[in-house]
């Protein structure tokens, strides 16, 4: 049986071209996502393909669209969106062009819209009737499990240097961190840090979509307490060590894509059950 699953792929920093299709506009109640999304196939699979900060980098990570990024996909009938992304490190073990796949965050995000569910007053012009009600989702467990564990076989499978699991600190951007607060996200229980993931992961959750992040290591933040030869991280290091992978990351995501089963026996698509009031 073929699997008809669509898969949404949203693009990171630098990451703005993946298989060749034919690119379409969606718009939402939401207004316009990032970008024009490129639908095309592999594997036999079905794909959809969003920049997220657009092809032109002209959404900084505090400006992305997020509710129109996940609407429009979901519009477009996908199932499963896999996310890589480029992060700090905020532990010495976990190095620049490691690969970590998330299984936790912490929001440290200022005034992102995070949910679709703002009751019957606050809900947009031709919106799903369901999101003028109220809702309380559970993100005990924010990433799909079953995704993440393919991840991290995909990654061993090419050889890629991966961390099974691993706690996203994500922080509103576009600014780098200050030294304080690089050493305070790694006391609280950080092992990266970045700026997109919140709140894809959450909205992706409202949507029963299953989410998987895979996060390139491209830097040590502030730097390491102790190791005053690590520069604090900027703009052009990011590009460099992610160009310098970005072969990589798109091997890992074909190969889960390869590899996905024809059903998830995960809980993402049951995410609303007994949340909606």
């Amino acid at each position: 049986m073929k699997n008809e699953q669509k898969i949404g792929i949203i693009g990171g920093s630098g990451f703005y071209s993946f298989l060749k299709g034919k690119e379409v506009s969606v718009n939402t109640p939401y207004g316009k996502p990032s970008d024009k999304i490129l639908l095309s196939e592999y594997a036999g699979k079905k794909i959809a393909f969003l920049p997220r900060h657009g092809k032109h980098h002209q959404f900084p990570p505090h400006k992305i669209p997020y509710q129109a990024n996940l609407f429009a996909l979901k519009k477009l009938g996908c199932e499963i969106i896999i996310a890589p992304c480029t992060v700090g490190s905020l532990q010495a073990k976990i190095k620049p062009g490691h690969f970590v796949i998330p299984d936790q965050f912490i929001d440290r995000t200022k005034n992102r819209i995070d949910t679709y569910y703002h009751g019957p007053k606050a809900c947009p012009p031709k919106c799903h009737r369901d999101f003028g009600r109220v809702a309380h989702i559970s993100m005990a467990d924010p990433y799909c499990s079953e995704l993440c564990k393919l991840a991290v076989k995909c990654c061993q499978k090419i050889k890629v240097p991966v961390h099974k699991t691993g706690t996203m600190v994500v922080i509103e951007g576009s600014r780098f961190s200050s030294r304080a607060e690089s050493r305070w996200f790694s006391k609280i229980g950080g092992d990266i840090v970045g700026m997109t993931q919140y709140p894809e992961v959450t909205l992706a959750r409202e949507l029963e979509m299953c989410y998987v992040g895979i996060a390139l290591v491209t830097d040590y933040d502030a730097g390491l307490e102790g190791c005053k030869n690590i520069k604090p991280v900027d703009s052009q290091t990011v590009i460099k060590i992610f160009n310098q992978n970005n072969e990589k990351v798109r091997k890992v995501i074909l190969e889960i894509i390869k590899n996905l089963p024809e059903q998830q026996k995960c809980l993402c698509g049951q995410a609303l059950k007994n949340a909606i009031l």
